[in-house]
This record gives structure tokens, C-alpha cells and sequence, in this order.
């Protein structure tokens, strides 16, 4: 959504609500179910301009460690200081990228500022649970589901030699 900034540059308002439908995209493993629900507003305090917005997106992926479903709602809060392209310099946009949104032409390009903070912050990993046990290295079997009967001890190759030799000192005793 592009904003038209105009009237509050003029001082016509100080105060826009803000309340749309964003269709995110995302890389990866997980995807984005819907639309992101996109609320929050500009105010206006004697020349400071503030943008609050929070987008909340429905989300699947695969758990990191069972591979089974996960799903669920991803909420993202953004605070910028909204300044006129022109007001600051290249070095402070720069060096501060994170903390303004600009206004370009008079208008705000809202989509631009959400879309980047929720790809930033959305997770690169998700768990069904906190002690998701996994699956078994040998079988491949979610161990939530039960014991899959595979050993849970395994000798290292490098020292099975040594264990040979221990077990026919054994036999020879």
C-alpha cells in the first residue's frame, strides 16, 4: 500500500489509521497461508512523524526435528520515525536504515517497510514442541511415536578393533 502523505505534510491531519491486506512472499522452507493482516497508524506530534504497524501472517513449515506440520500465526511489530525524503542525509539513512521510513514524492510506501521486517524477522527454523525428540538416525521413525526398537548404542568404528580384542581376552579367560 502506497500512502498518500500529502495531507499531513500540509497539516491537515495528524493522525492516519492504517488497516490492509498484504500478500507477503517467503523464501524457504515455510510458507506464508494467507494474507497478512496489516494495522497500525502515522501520527503527527508538532512535526514528529511516527508509523506504528503490526502485520500478523498465518504460516506452515516442517518441524526442524520430527518433519511433521507446524502451523500457526506470525505477528511482526514495526516503529519507524517518518521523515520527507530530502530532510536527512545519505550517511544518516545509511548508517540508521532501520529507524526511518521515507517519504518519497509525498507518498509512504508501506508494503516495502513491512514485507522487509517480516522476512527479517520470521523464523528459519520451527519446532513442534520444545522437546521434540526427533527422529531415529538409523530408521528414520519420529520418536514421539514410540521406541522403534534400534539400538541406542553403537561403537564407534574407529574402536571396534579394541572391543575385538577385549572380547576374545574375555573368551581366553
Amino acid at each position: 500500500m502506497v500512502l498518500d502523505m500529502r495531507p499531513m505534510l500540509r497539516g491537515e491531519v495528524e493522525q492516519i489509521h492504517i488497516d490492509y491486506l498484504l500478500t507477503p512472499t517467503l523464501s524457504g522452507g515455510a510458507e506464508f497461508d494467507g494474507v497478512a493482516h496489516v494495522v497500525g497508524c502515522i501520527t503527527d506530534k508538532a512535526g514528529y512523524m511516527s508509523l506504528t504497524l503490526t502485520a500478523t501472517v498465518p504460516y506452515s513449515a516442517s518441524c526442524a526435528r520430527c518433519l511433521s506440520p507446524v502451523s500457526g500465526d506470525f505477528a511482526v511489530q514495526l516503529e519507524r520515525t517518518v521523515a520527507v525524503e530530502g530532510t536527512l542525509t545519505e550517511e544518516q539513512l545509511e548508517e540508521h536504515f532501520d529507524e526511518y521510513a521515507v517519504i518519497r514524492d509525498g507518498m509512504l510506501d508501506l508494503d516495502q517497510e513491512i514485507s522487509e521486517e517480516l522476512l527479517l524477522s520470521f523464523p528459519m527454523r520451527f519446532l513442534c514442541r520444545e522437546d521434540c525428540p526427533g527422529l531415529c538416525p538409523k530408521c528414520g521413525k519420529p520418536r514421539q511415536e514410540g521406541d522403534c526398537g534400534c539400538p541406542t548404542f553403537e561403537i564407534d568404528p574407529r574402536l571396534a578393533v579394541l572391543k575385538k580384542l577385549f572380547d576374545e581376552n574375555e573368551e581366553n579367560n
